[in-house]
C-alpha cells in the first residue's frame, strides 16, 4: 500500500505535491536491511532492544551538551590557520 499526500506552498498559490508513503513493513525490511548493512547483525539488534526511556536519556543528554557548545569558539578552532597555536 502506498499512501499519497502533501501541499506546497509557492508564490502564486498552493500547488498539490505528490508525497509517497511506504507501508509499514516495507518501511522495516529496509531499516532492518540498513542497520544490518552498517551496524552489523549484533549491534543492529543490540540498537532495537535498547529501551525507549534508555534512548529518551540519551537525546536528552545529547541536548544538554550541545547547549554548552559555543558556535564562535567552534569556528575559531576549526578555521585557525596554524591549529598548533592557542
Amino acid at each position: 500500500m502506498v499512501r499519497q499526500s502533501g501541499y506546497l506552498l509557492r508564490e502564486g498559490g498552493i500547488k498539490m505535491r505528490t508525497v509517497k508513503y511506504m507501508d509499514e513493513e516495507t518501511v522495516i525490511k529496509k531499516a532492518m536491511q540498513v542497520l544490518i548493512k552498517e551496524l552489523g547483525p549484533v549491534e543492529a539488534i543490540r540498537f532495537i532492544t535498547i529501551p525507549k526511556s534508555k534512548r529518551i536519556e540519551n537525546i536528552k543528554r545529547h541536548r544538554e551538551w550541545q547547549k554548552m557548545l559555543s558556535k564562535d569558539i567552534f569556528f575559531d578552532e576549526v578555521l585557525r590557520v596554524n591549529p598548533h597555536k592557542p
